[in-house]
């Protein structure tokens, strides 16, 4: 395990670029770190992965870790498929290009999503038609409170849409060690439901796109539209997608008839954030260091300097406009520490 640090910045461990202090810091490479930690300092305050689904908003008290578990394992399972095991602290896009150059497929429209590959499960990570929960097999996590390693099926995720157990009844009990997929062998046929993504293999010709295709396309397509963090600070999508009912969508539809929505579940319907956003005029405005993205309503962005404080507030004006002019609540996608 990586020396404990004190007060140490967490501005290059979130995506955001925020500049945020933690009070004690660790670093894990392996799952004997984590529990030689766990033994040593007792449980953490906060795990970070990735830190590129999360908004810090003050220092953070205790004990921070930092999930860099690698490792990548493949069991054969049959002919038609294999399942793959991978590190909670690993890349999760490095995953999804592994993936593909081996012809596994199932995780190629999850291309470029950024964060780790332990965050993918508690966010239950979805994009172009396609979510975490299709291909999951099971995860292996450390439970804090007892230092026990427990086993979740999928069934134990509870997984619904970006939402997990691990964000409600364990949420902050668990540290994912690693995570197991079940990916295609033979016969998989990509997704290419989702509109963007078929226009974009239309486009070039392409009826029958292979896997590294398809995560060519995602990637291209996520490039164009979300600005890179590395540049332009941002968590990607900050609020979820709202899910209403029917009978809502219609009555909002009389009234807006280019509202999009799509099927979510019996009796309900999803409509995209960015287009309520983007009709309160939020899109490309800029509050001092504060914006949302000009391509994408969906992303809010740190033009440099920005707090942690001053985004939140940023993002609750959003909140209140949509609500004043929809009757919708938004919901974070991104988690507000």
């Amino acid at each position: 395990m990586t020396l404990v640090q004190k007060h140490v910045s967490l501005r290059p461990y979130n995506t955001f670029g925020v500049e945020a202090f933690a009070e004690r810091l660790a670093m894990l490479h392996t799952p004997d770190d984590a529990r030689r930690a766990l033994d040593q300092y007792g449980p953490p305050a906060r795990i970070l992965g990735g830190g590129s689904n999360v908004l810090i908003t003050r220092p953070l008290e205790g004990f921070t870790w930092l999930n860099r578990i690698g490792g990548l394992q493949r069991l054969e399972a049959d002919d038609a498929s294999a399942v793959v095991g991978a590190g909670g602290g690993m890349v999760w896009h490095e995953l999804v290009l592994w993936a593909v150059r081996h012809g596994l497929g199932g995780i190629e429209n999850l291309a470029l999503i950024p964060g780790t590959v332990g965050a993918a499960p508690i966010q239950n990570i979805g994009a172009y038609g396609v979510e975490l929960k299709d291909v999951f097999e099971r995860l292996e996590a450390l439970h804090l409170p007892t230092g026990e390693v427990h086993v979740f099926e999928k069934r134990d995720c509870q997984f619904g849409y970006r939402d997990s157990i691990f964000k409600r009844q364990a949420r902050g009990q668990y540290l994912i060690l690693r995570v197991w997929l079940r990916l295609r062998k033979k016969g998989h046929q990509p997704d290419t439901s989702y509109r963007a993504l078929a226009d974009w293999l239309a486009q070039r010709g392409i009826g029958q796109p292979t896997i590294a295709q398809v995560a060519e396309a995602v990637i291209a397509i996520r490039s164009s539209k979300l600005p890179d963090p590395s540049v332009l600070g941002n968590a990607g999508s900050f609020f979820k997608n709202p899910i209403l009912l029917e009978a809502q969508v219609h009555a909002l539809q009389e009234q807006y008839p280019t509202l999009p929505s799509w099927p979510a579940g019996e009796g309900m319907r999803k409509v995209p954030a960015g287009w309520l956003i983007e009709r309160c005029g939020w899109k490309g405005r800029r509050e001092g260091v504060v914006g949302c993205h000009e391509r994408q309503a969906l992303v809010i962005v740190n033009h440099g300097g920005a707090t942690g404080a001053q985004i939140l507030a940023f993002a609750k004006k959003i909140q209140e406009s949509v609500a004043e002019r929809f009757g919708i609540a938004l919901e974070p996608e991104v988690n507000v520490w």
